[in-house]
């Protein structure tokens, strides 16, 4: 059988690192009938270093080629005062574009035996189990008209667009309503329809789509409530389907209720479900080369892998029973904190993976 085909995408900062932990838990495990081949190419600081363009044409070549995308982070500071289209970021804007990965998901759970990691008192995180649906390539972070402009009297003036067509909500509420089917049969829509016209037609939409799946119980709430109950009542929840703009806050807030950003893996998938997988921590150039990096988040995204691009439900479970049975044993890396031993190093860590995968 032909080998999958993983394009690795390391990045900036620490993502070489938590990457290569990954790709070897990848290759440590056999995972039912799969085999690997991988194909490494730069993006982020790392191209624009080498090639002048945070995603060239090679990289997206070996992206489109692939079956799955593992990928690191990007951010360097050197390119902060860059023209936009030069720095880091763009790289990953551009290849979700390019790629179509529309349906973010992002798990935030609580593994037994972290829950004193988390600034939330573990009576209110113990057994936390969330999935977040984030729409990945509209809103404003993509409408147009954008940019600063001059305005009468030599004032500037910054502006973004938010928009959504219906099209594009159907096919995001379709991924969280089927996601929710598999859980515990709950979406809750959080947007700000009291304000925004844009979140207006989001719910409209959101509620028409529900219709479709009588099953599936559907709230709605608003992203300033829905805030706050993430860190009130965050069990309440089940699936959270949201817009670019307000997942990208929401997440990295229910990340904290783990404990840890460096825990919190990620899928971006088209309509065909191929994926790119990635922690959704940054590159974090300040522990760059140190050793010290959180792995784990990767080597989940790993798992997110074989589950929702080669439907290999088994390993993924098999990567997150590993992932389990290392955080029991007490072992933490130091963005973890605390813990009976001293903290691990990003390889050990890894290795602690692997020696369970194969117990």
């Amino acid at each position: 059988m032909k080998p999958a085909r993983i394009a690795i995408l390391p990045g900036d900062g620490i993502g070489p690192e938590v990457v290569a932990e990954a790709v070897r838990v990848l290759k440590a495990g056999a995972f039912d009938w799969l085999q690997f081949e991988f194909v490494e190419a730069p993006i982020g600081g790392a191209a624009l270093e080498a090639n002048d363009d945070p995603l060239p044409p090679r990289t997206l070549a070996a992206a489109r080629s692939a079956d799955a995308i593992l990928f690191g982070a990007v951010g360097d500071p050197r390119f902060d005062t860059a023209p936009r289209a030069k720095r880091p970021e763009q790289g990953l804007l551009r290849l979700r574009q390019e790629l179509g990965l529309f349906a973010n998901l992002r798990p935030a759970t609580v593994f037994p035996g972290l829950e004193a990691a988390s600034t939330l008192k573990p009576e209110v995180i113990e057994g936390l189990d969330i999935l977040i649906v984030r729409e990945l390539t509209g809103d404003i972070y993509f409408g147009l008209p954008r940019g600063i402009r001059a305005m009468p009297g030599g004032e500037r003036e910054g502006f973004g667009t938010m928009r959504y067509t219906e099209g594009e909500i159907r096919r995001i509420a379709r991924v969280a309503f089927e996601a929710a089917r598999r859980r515990a049969s709950r979406v809750c829509s959080v947007d700000k329809a009291n304000v925004l016209e844009t979140s207006q037609l989001w719910r409209e939409t959101v509620t028409e789509v529900g219709r479709d799946y009588p099953d599936v119980q559907l709230d709605h709430m608003y992203v300033d409530n829905a805030a706050m109950q993430l860190v009130r009542s965050p069990r309440q929840f089940d699936v959270l389907l949201t817009g670019n703009l307000f997942g990208d806050i929401l997440s990295d807030e229910a990340s904290m209720l783990t404990g840890s950003i460096g825990m919190l893996p990620s899928a971006s998938l088209d309509e065909a479900g191929k994926g790119l997988y990635e922690p959704i921590h940054g590159s974090a150039p300040d522990i760059a080369g140190k050793g010290i990096a959180n792995p784990l988040a990767t080597i989940l995204s790993a798992a997110m892998m074989l589950r929702y691009s080669f439907s290999s439900e088994a390993g993924a479970a098999r990567i997150e029973q590993a992932v389990a049975r290392v955080l029991r044993s007490g072992a933490r890396t130091a963005d973890l904190g605390g813990g009976a031993q001293a903290p691990v190093g990003t390889r050990a860590m890894g290795d602690l993976v692997i020696s369970e995968l194969h117990s």
